[in-house]
């Protein structure tokens, strides 16, 4: 089975699990566009479905989408919303990065007021 993103106006509204065979004959009068997806990739990379370890099979759209993510049809490119005003979005993994790497150990928090990691008991 395939994926399937369906984006309006660069905005996830629906995925869904079906063959390719649906999607050319599915007659959808709602507007949007299938965009085929793959469960397995993240961060522009693709893993094995079973053990979750990368793998050498293709990565499609850079990340596995939700509803409510965006997609970006120049860079061919699902990623999330934005989490803070303070991360950017990576060009290679399409994923958000803190201006700060989280800490080596412990669990953190993210703190936008002071751009940092604040630890969590």
């Amino acid at each position: 089975m395939s994926h399937f993103a369906k984006v309006l106006d660069t905005k996830v509204v629906a995925v869904i699990v079906a063959e390719q065979e649906f999607i050319d004959n599915y007659v959808d009068s709602s507007p949007g566009e299938w965009i085929q997806c793959s469960y397995n990739t993240s961060g522009g990379k693709h893993y094995d479905e079973i053990n979750g370890v990368e793998d050498d099979g293709t990565p499609l759209r850079k990340n596995y989408p939700a509803i409510d993510w965006n997609y970006d049809e120049t860079a061919d490119a699902f990623y999330p919303p934005k989490p803070f005003d303070s991360w950017t979005l990576s060009t290679t993994t399409y994923l958000w990065e803190p201006p700060v790497a989280y800490p080596s150990s412990g669990h953190h928090e993210w703190n936008e007021e002071t751009t940092s990691w604040d630890a969590v008991e």
